[in-house]
């Protein structure tokens, strides 16, 4: 069974892939090949899992639907991870109507700086990062098992925030599931 969520975003929020070198590595928000933002499967799988952990300790749950020991697949010792965890990501029908508009709209920049313990700007603090707007992205999770249902949406229910600087006001969210 799959069980279909959307994660919607209150305030900006910033996730990053990591992936480009140099001082911008972390600052720019990750898009797909359209420059649509998203979220990746794995940072999903792995948000989710850390709320099961936590609320369902060394349970089968955890076990069957995440797999043991992260990222070692065993198929003879059931290692594997039972469920697929899809990218969050815009409507087909929202990524056609923001193509018709700048899709740069769905960004902004916000700076920050290091003050000292006097108040003032400490020289060559400030920081400048891509965030993305509040809005509501669509995800799924494929072959869950029945059983394991609600505990699934209990566990996505206690996610809320995501990405960078969570403790900073960015990423403010809910998951919710869609019917």
């Amino acid at each position: 069974m799959d069980l279909k969520y959307k994660v919607q975003f209150y305030t900006y929020w910033h996730t990053s892939s990591w992936l480009t070198a140099g001082a911008n590595a972390d600052t720019t928000v990750i898009k797909d090949e359209n420059y649509f933002p998203y979220i990746p499967g794995k940072t999903l799988k792995g948000l989710i899992r850390e709320m099961a952990e936590l609320l369902y300790p060394d349970s089968d749950f955890v076990k069957e639907c995440f797999g043991i020991g992260g990222d070692r697949i065993d198929i003879k010792d059931k290692n594997i991870a039972s469920c697929f965890f899809s990218n969050a990501e815009l409507t087909k029908e929202t990524k056609k109507a923001i193509n018709k508009l700048d899709k740069n709209m769905l960004y902004n920049k916000v700076t920050s700086t290091s003050i000292d313990k006097d108040g003032i700007a400490k020289e060559h603090s400030l920081r400048e990062m891509e965030v993305t707007i509040p809005i509501t992205l669509y995800a799924e999770i494929n072959n869950l098992d029945d059983t394991y249902r609600e505990k699934m949406i209990t566990s996505i229910k206690m996610i809320k925030r995501l990405g960078l600087n969570r403790n900073r006001g960015l990423g403010k969210c809910d998951f919710m599931e869609v019917k």
